[in-house]
């Protein structure tokens, strides 16, 4: 009897079931973290938005369409009456739409053409340049309460820095706070006065951007500054002031602050005697604090939205189109 020595040795039975039982679930495991690790890596801003974004425009349309009053333990369904009503029979609403359209235009327009200039001229070499930029950056870090009591005295009746430079040079004395347009101006002021400074520095920034080949290869052909200007800077900063225009006019339909603050007196939110600074949210605080309407006020919330979404929508496209143009 012989032994075969070169008889073939029995297959490898591998690595134990058990090893590649864990090697296939990590592989799976790898597979659903690369897979939805990424959604909840995203979540927590997703959950936010909901519960503070989501939650209270849902709850605001449903009070709208309520009679929703702290006065009253019952709440019944009114559908779009509310909304029926604030546009066909409040005239005290609208009173507060033109008021804030007057000043929404009386303040962005100035505002944003005084921080492009002033963007462009601190954009060249100056002295104590680093000195400028801060300065312009402080009327933002101001208490909005002490910018208006600073205002409120300049524009005072009796004693008010402005009259007294009226009176100077001859002319009568203005009442600030009882004239419609001379309250629209005096509270214009203090809006420009806060924000052109931070418009300002958001154009340097995107000025700083600009490339400076562009501007050398156009002195070259003989163009001046102020045709550098027009051709070169504004072009380039089309983003960055539809980004500032739209912006500027969420605030501005927004103005509340500066209104209430500059109000003499006991006028509150009623905007003056007459109403004759009065915006809509201002007009928005008084239906809900003080007639305690709540589902009346959501039916002047919804619309504010709507006004600020179809602004913001038409001065993108104007901004698009005029840049287009040019």
């Amino acid at each position: 009897m012989s032994l075969d020595l070169h008889a073939a040795a029995p297959p490898d039975p591998g690595p134990p079931r058990a090893a590649r039982h864990t090697r296939r679930r990590a592989a799976s495991l790898t597979r659903l973290d690369l897979k939805y690790s990424p959604y909840l890596y995203v979540l927590p801003f997703f959950v936010i938005f909901a519960v503070f974004g989501v939650y209270p425009i849902a709850y605001t349309v449903w009070i709208a369409l309520t009679d929703r009053s702290p006065l009253n333990p019952t709440i019944s369904f009114v559908g779009m009456d509310n909304f029926v009503e604030l546009i066909t029979e409040d005239p005290q609403f609208w009173n507060a739409v033109v008021n804030t359209f007057g000043m929404f235009l009386l303040s962005t327009v100035p505002q944003l053409l005084l921080a492009l200039m002033l963007a462009n001229a601190l954009n060249r070499k100056l002295r104590a340049q680093t000195f400028f930029r801060m300065a312009i950056a402080m009327p933002i870090i101001t208490s909005t309460a002490v910018v208006a009591l600073i205002f409120s005295m300049i524009y005072a009746k009796d004693f008010g820095l402005v009259n007294w430079l009226l009176d100077s040079v001859g002319l009568d004395p203005i009442d600030w706070r009882a004239n419609r347009f001379a309250s629209w101006f005096a509270i214009s002021t203090m809006v420009d006065w806060r924000w052109v400074g931070y418009n300002a520095l958001i154009y340097l920034a995107a000025m700083q951007s600009i490339s400076k080949d562009m501007y050398e290869a156009a002195a070259l052909d003989g163009a001046s500054r102020r045709r550098q200007f027009w051709s070169i800077t504004v072009p380039q900063l089309r983003p960055t002031i539809i980004f500032t225009l739209i912006i500027s006019t969420i605030g501005g339909l927004q103005l509340f602050t500066e209104p209430l603050l500059f109000t003499s007196g006991s006028g509150g939110l009623s905007g003056g005697s007459e109403g004759q600074f009065q915006t809509i949210t201002m007009y928005l605080l008084d239906v809900m604090n003080q007639r305690f309407r709540w589902g009346y006020a959501g039916a002047v919330a919804l619309v504010l939205f709507v006004l600020i979404a179809l602004m913001s929508a038409i001065n993108y496209l104007l901004a698009r189109r005029i840049s287009s143009d040019k």
